[in-house]
C-alpha cells in the first residue's frame, strides 16, 4: 500500500486552485490556494461536514447568512448542508477537511 501519492493541482475557479492532499472513503484533506484579493469561493452547500483551517491569508466567510473574518491559525466547522462561501481579503491558503470524502474532487 502506498501512503503518499502525488495529486495534481487543479483550477477550482480562477484565481483559486485546489489540491487533494490526502483522502480515504471517510475523509478528504484539500488545500485551496487563493491567489488574488477578491477571489471567491462561491456560495454553495454539500452533504459533507467540513472543517477549515486558515494556513495563510485573510478571508471573509459566510455560513448560513452569518459573516465573519478569519486569519492564519483560525479554524471552524461548517455543518452538513449549510450554505457557505468566502471572499479572499489577502492571498493565502485554506486547508479543508471533508467527511466523508468528496468524490467530485477526484
Amino acid at each position: 500500500m502506498m501512503y503518499v501519492k502525488p495529486l495534481p493541482v487543479v483550477d477550482a475557479d480562477k484565481p483559486v486552485s485546489r489540491q487533494v492532499i490526502a483522502d480515504s472513503p471517510d475523509l478528504m484533506v484539500v488545500a485551496f490556494r487563493f491567489h488574488e484579493v477578491g477571489a471567491e469561493g462561491a456560495l454553495h452547500n454539500h452533504p459533507h461536514v467540513q472543517s477549515t483551517f486558515v494556513a495563510s491569508g485573510r478571508f471573509r466567510f459566510t455560513i448560513d447568512g452569518e459573516e465573519f473574518e478569519v486569519s492564519p491559525g483560525d479554524s471552524f466547522v461548517i455543518p452538513s448542508q449549510a450554505k457557505h462561501g468566502c471572499v479572499c481579503l489577502e492571498p493565502g491558503m485554506l486547508i479543508d477537511n471533508f467527511t466523508p470524502r468528496r468524490d467530485d474532487f477526484l
